[in-house]
């Protein structure tokens, strides 16, 4: 029997769900804010105008750039099989009907991911992202190895770091609260093509996470050894970093 849609205005993914068995990520550059609104208001009438599609389609969050031009997808499919049953029967209709609303989207490279290890700040954070933060890290060639010994090491960096011990939230005796520990979670993606990692991170607001990006150190880190091993680790062509605020999330009805 088809299942009806949901939207969900401003939500996330669940990003460490354990039957994702592939993620898929794109970019849309769609041109100008309101092109960027009229293109997510496109999207959310495609879908809903059809049954969720049957054959391991999990989730589908898309997300609005700081920049005023961009639209993040974020899929998560059961394995690489279902994407292209997808790709073969659904997508063309969906995304006719969203050309013809907002024409002239530029679709960027569709990147391939499998979620590799996670970091909470704490268990059961009830803080809301505000923010995600995507972290594409970029190898001279492909090595498996050495995107797993990337992100262990940035994960060694961060349960090591004296600030972010604190767990966020405000010191204790009160006093200025440093704006590092306003992140709330990191996931961290290996691409398949054993060339990217992705860190699909959240925080509480771009306004925080740029101003810990400011603070004396390595990227978000305090200045240790650690975080200076990360940013030295041998193999990382180029680094981007970039900001987005949640958009809608759509998945299968109940």
């Amino acid at each position: 029997m088809p299942e009806s849609v949901i939207v969900r205005p401003g939500a996330r993914p669940g990003p460490n769900r354990p039957d994702a068995g592939v993620i898929k990520v794109s970019t849309w550059d769609v041109g100008d804010p309101a092109r960027q609104r009229a293109a997510l208001d496109a999207i959310r009438r495609a879908w809903l105008g059809r049954d969720w599609p049957d054959g391991g389609l999990l989730s589908y969050t898309v997300h609005l750039g700081e920049d005023g031009r961009t639209l993040l997808h974020y899929s998560q499919w059961a394995d690489e099989d279902a994407y292209r049953r997808f790709f073969d029967t659904h997508r063309d209709r969906r995304n006719e009907e969203i050309d013809a609303a907002v024409p002239g989207i530029r679709r960027l490279a569709l990147d391939s991911y499998e979620l590799y290890r996670s970091h909470t700040s704490r268990a059961d954070d009830p803080r809301v992202p505000g923010c995600v933060v995507i972290v594409e890290v970029e190898f001279e060639g492909p090595d498996p190895e050495r995107q797993r010994e990337w992100v262990d090491t940035v994960l060694s960096a961060l349960a090591s770091d004296p600030v972010l011990a604190s767990g966020g939230g405000a010191p204790e005796g009160g006093g200025e609260r440093d704006p590092r520990t306003a992140g709330i979670s990191g996931f961290f993606h290996l691409g398949t093509d054993g060339r990217r990692v992705l860190n699909y991170a959240e925080w509480e607001s771009a306004e925080l996470h740029r101003a810990a990006l400011a603070t004396p150190g390595f990227a978000v880190g305090s200045p240790t050894e650690e975080w200076e091993r990360v940013e030295n680790h041998p193999g990382v062509r180029g680094v981007r970093v970039n900001r987005y605020t949640p958009g809608l999330s759509i998945g299968p009805g109940v």
